[in-house]
């Protein structure tokens, strides 16, 4: 790190001389330690039980019931014996041996997900400026069909849990709509206020829910013990052999049994490898397998239980217990999808593809806890049209998996080239263990595109909604980018002759941001041209997005002194930091205190106006230009008072 001011009382010095000025305060090269999860194993392991596995966790509300019930499929041996085999060996091949024991390898300083895997991609291999696009492209893609994803999973989640209730009666079934949405509705107004108290419950909530999974299953499974030869893989090939073309298709339904996977990887970081690894193979795993092979030997013996094999596997005087503790599972559920869409989009802004949002902070403590207000409501406001769409959870299965499995896909390649540029592994080898995995992938893919006429044209209509909207940002970014460092005067010529003409001072600190580390920024000149003072002490501050999920604080600032009472401060962030520019300042360990109340911020706005000529479609040129003038003001994304701050407007055609 490189910090310290050159403070009064020193020699004015020409910027030739600047090397000079700097005091260097840590280790020469910014460096990014791995982000490490804290807590005990046993503490960290519950935590994951209750936030990890929410997702695939609930999958047995709805799996076998849309692969017999929605498919029409004959409730013989050999189909039910074939579709157990189908999903254990997803669930072992996809789940266990792709997501939990390799790609969990492929973490960036501890963190993983698709956006992680993007920057490591970035960090370890020499990338042309086209092979560049593409990867973030690519990375950006799954991102977008995250977000898809995440509209369909609370909604399919809470409706599969409460339609347990016409089971009882069904004179309730009216009831279920209303009951379903006030469930989503209330969950998405308690997100404001943070969900610390009641997280604390998601643990041990799902620890019951898993043991109850498994207890089910087993009870079940006693009773027909030949069940379990469907663990052998030569059923799965029978029922293919059998068949044939509709087997390929039922495979849309399969995949519901593996959904919530990526999220295994993606939150890595917030638990650590071991923990999940550990909860996925002693606990989670061996409880779905026997629930749905207890589900499996229900339809065997009683194929009246297709309609809702999975409450009707439970005895009748636990079928509300059960109600409500699925219930309790799919908010789980739901709020962990939540959370990562908040915590995506938290990524997606500070690597530049997205305007900025306001984002607030719920825990004090917990840095990973926020609350982005825009994304809340428009999730709540997606996911009840869903259910007002759709109605029922069979009707949203018909939606659901394509968004998820194109993601799978997009992962396996990123992992082929994580597996050559970083871990340098045989060539063979890499395509080998891609084209393996590829071909699993584009068979669920390929098995889901069928579904796009019956609502799976939603996910991949939003996703494509937000994919435009994040490369129409950074394209657009990049252009303003462009045309304010032809508009822009260097700094180093501006400092050089404020000693031929120094201008007035006056007391305070003046700190002006800029994304152009070499030209002097607008909102400077305009003050000095209007205004006709220059403060004491002038900050030119650059904040800049590491491609590492965290910056540690001691290494999070360099600072250069420029002339007397001119400074040049670049403060990096990581994409999973938390941006707080007073902080930030106001921690340099250099003998040098900022007074917020003795600094004002000057920021410079663009009114963008959209022009036919060089740069995007004008409609996409529209389209950048309102997102710019909709985006949060720099004040409350960096954290800056607002009454610290001063805002100069400049217009820009595009």
């Amino acid at each position: 790190m490189i910090c310290g001011f050159h403070e009064a009382g020193s020699t004015f010095m020409p910027v030739s001389a600047i090397s000079n000025q700097t005091r260097r305060c840590g280790p020469n090269k910014l460096m990014n330690q791995p982000h490490q999860a804290h807590g005990t194993t046993s503490a960290l392991a519950l935590g994951a039980l209750g936030i990890v596995f929410g997702d695939i966790g609930t999958s047995p509300l709805y799996t076998m019931k849309e692969v017999f019930g929605g498919h029409h499929l004959a409730l013989s041996q050999g189909n039910v014996l074939g579709i157990l085999s189908l999903i254990f060996w997803s669930l072992m091949l996809v789940v266990s041996v792709k997501y939990v024991s390799i790609m969990m390898r492929a973490d960036n300083k501890g963190e993983g997900g698709i956006l992680a895997l993007l920057s490591l991609l970035q960090g370890h291999a020499p990338l042309g400026s086209r092979l560049r696009w593409a990867l973030m492209s690519l990375g950006f893609l799954g991102a977008s069909l995250f977000f898809g994803d995440t509209l369909i999973t609370p909604a399919i989640s809470v409706l599969s849990a409460v339609e347990g209730l016409e089971m009882g009666t069904p004179v309730l079934h009216p009831f279920i709509v209303p009951l379903a949405l006030g469930i989503l509705v209330g969950l998405f107004l308690i997100q404001q206020h943070g969900t610390a108290s009641i997280g604390r419950l998601f643990g041990p909530v799902m620890l019951v829910w898993f043991g109850v999974l498994g207890l089910l299953g087993i009870l079940s499974i006693l009773q027909h013990p030949q069940i379990l030869a469907a663990l052998l893989p030569i059923h799965a090939v029978h029922f293919f052999a059998a068949h044939g073309t509709a087997s390929f298709f039922i495979l849309g339904a399969v995949v519901l049994a593996i959904t919530g996977a990526e999220a295994l990887y993606a939150d890595m970081g917030h638990f650590g490898r071991r923990p999940i690894q550990l909860v996925w193979f002693a606990y989670v795993l061996p409880a779905l397998v026997l629930n749905y092979f207890g589900q499996g030997a229900l339809l065997l013996s009683n194929p009246e239980a297709v309609r809702n094999p999975f409450y009707m596997l439970a005895p009748e005087w636990a079928l509300f217990p059960m109600i409500g503790l699925a219930t309790a599972a799919t908010v789980i559920a739901s709020q962990a999808v939540i959370s990562g869409a908040f915590s995506v989009t938290r990524q997606v802004i500070q690597m530049g593809y997205a305007p900025r949002l306001i984002i607030h902070h719920t825990s004090a403590t917990e840095a990973g806890q926020i609350y982005i207000p825009f994304v809340n409501w428009v999730l709540a406001i997606g996911i009840a049209l869903l259910v007002l769409g759709f109605q029922s959870s069979s009707n949203l299965a018909a939606a659901y998996g394509i968004a998820v499995t194109a993601t799978f896909a997009i992962d396996t390649l990123l992992l082929g080239l994580v597996m050559r540029a970083q871990w340098d592994l045989d060539p063979r080898l890499t395509v080998a263990v891609v084209l393996f995995f590829l071909a699993i992938d584009l068979s669920f893919f390929g098995a889901n595109v069928v579904k796009i006429p019956d609502g799976g044209w939603f996910p991949l209509l939003a996703a494509l909604v937000i994919f435009t909207l994040l490369v129409t940002w950074k394209h657009g970014r990049e252009i303003v980018a462009q045309r304010l460092r032809q508009m822009a005067v260097p700094l180093a010529p501006f400092v050089e002759s404020l000693l031929a003409n120094p201008p007035t001072r006056v007391t305070g600190t003046a700190v002006f941001l800029t994304a152009d580390a070499k030209g002097t920024p607008a909102a400077l000149l305009h003050n000095l041209k209007h205004n006709k003072v220059l403060h004491e002490r002038v900050v030119i501050l650059n904040v800049r997005h590491a491609d590492v999920p965290y910056v540690p604080a001691d290494r999070r600032m360099e600072m250069t002194t420029l002339a007397e009472g001119f400074y040049h401060v670049v403060i990096r962030y990581g994409f999973m930091d938390d941006i707080d520019i007073p902080n930030a300042l106001s921690e340099c360990p250099c003998g040098m205190q900022f007074d917020l109340m003795d600094t004002t911020f000057f920021f410079s706005r663009e009114n963008l106006i959209a022009t036919r000529g060089e740069g995007m479609m004008l409609w996409r040129e529209h389209l950048f230009a309102a997102m710019a003038r909709n985006a949060a003001s720099p004040m409350s994304f960096f954290q800056i008072p607002a009454n610290r701050v001063v805002e100069l407007g400049a217009q820009l055609e595009i």
